[in-house]
């Protein structure tokens, strides 16, 4: 007998029919637009719905992405991150394993990191197949970048790129019933820059009642200074020779726009920050502080959470170009940029110390700015939400020299794409296929029903910890460290570090700006 042919699937959205593809019983459509092009006299503005089509629009592969600098060679080796040329870059991927409005399954929309100034939604990784395969309707959104999407101009409004997130959190609301999803069980997650917009999202006005779980994977709640976004542009502006206005820049080659991007881009570090692209207050969509109105009750009410870190974040930071080692060298000067970046005295890193006197130098940079930035916050955030809270810690080491438990490690297991290529330049050859059955289904049960597995967020801070061996949950395991941010007094300006065996000469703080420019980081805890 001949097996009967699925014929391709075709689905409903307010702007016109799209057809997508059926790939192993999947029902795959890519590059569905959620707004207009974003350039031309929409550039640097607020998204607007696209343009209706007539007939049949064919959904069979990725949009385009938005304009982006390439990743730098240090990086290349670890992270992908494709390019889709043209205009049309603010469109969706979804991966239903039954279209039609009878389903009502649970629905999850990714948004990617990158520094807010890379990735996208067609980086292999992030395959939604497997989450398909389990039930889930999957949604992948790209949105603007860069300048493009974070620039702060006096002639245009703030944070345009998660202005497009929320139009893409809206069309989905609106439109995910048609593809079998249920708009009434949403889990927006996202990793690094992703999950730093979500904390936006979560306390936007604008946002309140269509997410019902949230995820965030290596990335706090916060807002940037203005200041620092808008030394961002100013040097941009310096370097091409043009005013720091959204007019200014409109009329800058794109090509051109996206090489000074780059370049000014590498004087940023997650050691000792800088200016950088970021979320800021608007008083519109970022009324406040995203992790000041989640804690004060403000917002979230009623939003199951879901959160973590990875044990190594910083090794993704530095141990591309070998770095790690020259941090290390660097000593008390590296110790002296970390207490001034976090605003800390030397009482915290006496206490790193003091916790892991086996640890070199780096790792205790390393871990002091990982804390700062990123578990000091999410602690925040899982007190103020107990019993509806849940947090994760990804422990398990990658198969390549040097990265450890590094930051974007746990994603081609949260996604189960471990035999991907792009997956294995972070983990290398033979990661565990039991911890991405562990982590994906956790995800899974937690978009499906709120309870990933494992006890709730309460005083005694459980935290699941997933690494070759079967998940367990550990009580407190950072809290030692975290204490010490509690404990310690205001500082005034920084000296070298007690611990330091020797004055460090001047030329070995030119060096750590040296080190400093040479990061070319895709992001951070803050950024990426």
């Amino acid at each position: 007998m001949t097996a009967a042919v699925q014929t391709d699937p075709v689905v409903r959205t307010p702007y016109g029919d799209v057809r997508g593809r059926y790939e192993d019983g999947i029902a795959v459509f890519r590059g569905i637009p959620y707004a207009a092009p974003p350039f031309g006299p929409r550039r640097f503005r607020p998204p607007v719905p696209p343009e209706p089509w007539d007939g049949v629009r064919d959904a069979g592969s990725f949009g385009p992405t938005p304009p982006k600098p390439p990743y730098s060679e240090a990086f290349e080796k670890y992270l992908s991150d494709p390019v889709v040329p043209g205009d049309d870059c603010l469109n969706l991927n979804v991966w239903t394993p039954e279209p039609g409005p009878a389903a009502r399954l649970p629905v999850m929309v990714w948004l990617h990191g990158g520094a807010l100034t890379r990735g996208s939604s067609a980086v292999p990784v992030y395959d939604g197949a497997t989450f398909a395969r389990d039930g889930v309707v999957l949604v992948s959104v790209n949105y603007r970048l860069g300048v493009e999407g974070y620039g702060l101009f006096p002639d245009a409004p703030a944070n345009p790129g998660l202005r497009d997130q929320l139009a893409a959190l809206q069309w989905v609301h609106e439109s995910i019933a048609a593809f079998g999803g249920d708009p009434d069980r949403i889990t927006l997650f996202g990793q690094s820059a992703g999950a730093i917009s979500i904390g936006a999202l979560l306390a936007a006005p604008q946002a309140q009642g269509l997410i019902r779980r949230a995820v965030l994977q290596s990335g706090p709640p916060e807002a940037f200074e203005r200041d620092k976004v808008r030394r961002m542009v100013r040097r941009m502006a310096t370097r091409l020779k043009v005013p720091a206005t959204a007019a200014a820049f409109a009329e800058v080659d794109r090509d051109l726009l996206l090489r000074v991007q780059g370049d000014v881009g590498r004087l940023s570090s997650p050691v000792l920050g800088g200016p950088s692209f970021g979320i800021v207050v608007d008083g519109d969509l970022v009324p406040r502080d995203p992790l000041e109105a989640l804690t004060a009750g403000d917002a979230a009410s009623g939003v199951d959470l879901m959160m973590g870190w990875t044990s190594e974040e910083y090794r993704l930071w530095l141990v591309p170009g070998g770095l790690l080692e020259r941090v290390d060298r660097l000593g008390a000067v590296a110790l002296a940029g970390a207490m001034a970046r976090c605003h800390c005295g030397t009482e915290v890193p006496r206490g790193y110390r003091t916790l892991h006197p086996e640890a070199g130098t780096a790792d205790i940079v390393g871990q002091i700015v990982t804390d700062h930035l990123l578990r000091v916050p999410l602690h925040r955030l899982a007190d103020a939400h107990t019993g509806s809270s849940y947090v994760y810690e990804f422990a398990w080491p990658s198969n390549l020299p040097g990265l450890g438990a590094c930051h974007a490690l746990e994603l081609g297991f949260v996604f189960d794409t471990g035999d991907v290529p792009e997956s294995r330049k972070l983990a290398g050859e033979g990661g565990p296929q039991h911890l991405a059955d562990a982590m994906h289904s956790a995800w899974v049960r937690f978009a499906t029903d709120g309870d990933p597995g494992w006890q709730p967020w309460d005083d005694t801070h459980p935290v699941r910890i997933f690494d070759a061996a079967p998940p367990r949950t550990a009580y407190g395991p950072r809290d030692a460290e975290l204490a010490l941010w509690t404990t310690a007094p205001t500082p005034e300006p920084q000296p070298v570090p007690a611990m330091a065996p020797t004055p460090t000469p001047p030329s070995r703080t030119t060096e750590l700006r040296s080190v400093v420019r040479r990061l070319r980081l895709p992001g951070s805890v803050r950024r990426q």
